[in-house]
């Protein structure tokens, strides 16, 4: 299981930017702008072969009891309650300020692992002026410069120094030792009525309200003699959404569930229809690299107009879940649901296959050959052969020359070959390119004697002739 930073400090301390930073994206908005983010943000980070999630969270206005700064508060404590270590950043440039003390004192409350982080600190690494923060009591402060990525890894590693990521990779894999299966969705969608009709039996809680399911809960079942394990989960709100306190772990919590399954089912309501919160949960389920199999449910009680609506919603703004399997199912009435399992199976096998180098190789030069890349500049790159990588997702790792200069339509052309040849349907799929390293490059190969004379010789005629 990853632990999760979680970042907190007043208005334009640049929390946006180190998020940015540690999860290597631009996921988050900044401008020198205080409060423009209001809601949370979450986010994979990666140090090493040591995984994170991060959570970025609007300025934090502890005082204030009313009004959307008082949302924004509210928002950042239930964000510290899901933390495993709370970076605490303040700003260097501007020194202590009386806020920083009052969140300080927020933060000492929760009983959270906290680390002081002074961001905009280019040059003060060992300065006079870091002395300051000592008073807000939370230990020796850490410089950084999130714009200029100065000094994070360290910050990172100590960070991180107390996880024992063995430990729980060991838990893990003890309580998984077969398929694990994530059942995801916004509330109220039918995701407990799903595994209640899957296992036969009223396993799970289940209400028309949103929220009943307020934690992962792990069910060990079998399906035609084969084990599995099914994770219900909370359904994943808008951030703006969860306010309630018992819902506060939710959120990380689906994440991590995501995290530690092998395929994932997304359940969608086909009587709300397709919203932006369903794209939003497929985009987590595709950044984990987790197979899929997408189920519409309460598909009974719609006539033949709604359901066009729903697939023509469904290919709109789901398009990028086309390798997916797509089943229309009423898991309150049983309608549909035979079909699931064996698309969990293709899913599962697909996301776990290995394929020979060989076969890879072949399928990639017959793809060239079909369709080689476009130019880049006065050459064409050139695909020389492929490899696995890795699996749950499938990496393919290709190696030739000039590979920077393939454009990604020809990268998707690529991906398409490659799963339709290897039938990997229901799993996303990855290809990487690397570039060979030339050991001649910016070598000089020394020139023989007789060559030495015969260039000399050049140089005087040549001045002779030139002047």
């Amino acid at each position: 299981m990853k632990p999760t930073l979680v970042l907190v400090g007043r208005p334009n301390v640049g929390k946006s930017t180190l998020f940015n930073r540690l999860t290597r994206s631009r996921d988050a908005l900044v401008a020198d702008i205080p409060g423009l983010t209001r809601d949370r943000h979450y986010g994979h980070g990666k140090l090493g072969l040591k995984p994170y999630f991060v959570v970025d969270t609007g300025g934090f206005e502890p005082v204030i009891k009313s009004g959307i700064l008082h949302a924004m508060a509210q928002q950042t404590l239930q964000a510290v309650d899901e933390a495993d270590v709370v970076l605490f950043v303040v700003d260097g440039r501007q020194g202590l300020a009386s806020q920083d003390k009052i969140i300080a004192d927020q933060l000492r409350k929760t009983g959270q692992r906290i680390i002081l982080v002074v961001n905009k600190a280019e040059g003060m690494h060992a300065s006079p002026m870091m002395a300051e923060f000592h008073e807000l009591g939370l230990g020796a402060p850490h410089s950084v410069s999130a714009l200029h990525g100065e000094h994070l890894g360290e910050l990172v590693d100590f960070a991180l120094e107390d996880y024992a990521y063995a430990a729980a990779d060991e838990a893990e894999s003890a309580r998984l030792k077969h398929p694990a299966i994530a059942i995801v969705g916004r509330p109220n969608v039918g995701k407990s009525t799903l595994i209640n009709t899957l296992l036969g039996e009223e396993r799970l809680i289940t209400f028309d309200q949103p929220g009943t399911t307020r934690d992962s809960i792990y069910v060990d079942f079998e399906y035609d003699q084969r084990p599995y394990t099914l994770i219900d989960t909370a359904g994943l709100r808008r951030a703006t959404k969860v306010w309630e306190t018992i819902e506060k772990f939710s959120a990380i919590k689906t994440l991590q569930a995501i995290e530690a399954a092998n395929v994932a089912i997304l359940v969608l309501d086909a009587h709300s229809g397709i919203s932006e919160q369903d794209a939003r949960i497929a985009g987590f389920i595709l950044e984990a690299g987790r197979a899929l199999v997408v189920v519409i449910n309460k598909w009974d009680g719609l006539d033949d107009y709604r359901r066009d609506q729903i697939k023509l919603e469904f290919g709109r703004k789901l398009a990028f879940l086309n390798f997916a399997n797509l089943h229309y199912v009423s898991a309150l009435h049983g309608t549909g649901m035979k079909v699931i399992m064996p698309s969990v199976d293709t899913a599962y096998a697909a996301a776990m296959a290995r394929i020979p180098t060989p076969k890879l190789t072949r399928a990639m030069l017959a793809a060239v050959a079909k369709q080689p890349p476009p130019r880049g500049g006065m050459s064409r790159p050139k695909l020389r052969y492929a490899h696995q990588g890795g699996e749950n997702p499938p990496l393919i790792i290709i190696h030739g020359s000039m590979l920077e200069h393939v454009p990604k339509t020809y990268q998707r052309y690529l991906e398409n070959t490659f799963r339709e040849v290897f039938q990997l349907q229901g799993t996303p799929l990855r290809v990487e390119f690397r570039v060979g390293h030339n050991p001649y490059a910016n070598k000089k190969t020394p020139l023989t004697e007789q060559e030495a004379r015969r260039a000399r010789s050049r140089r005087r005629r040549n001045r002779k002739k030139y002047g």
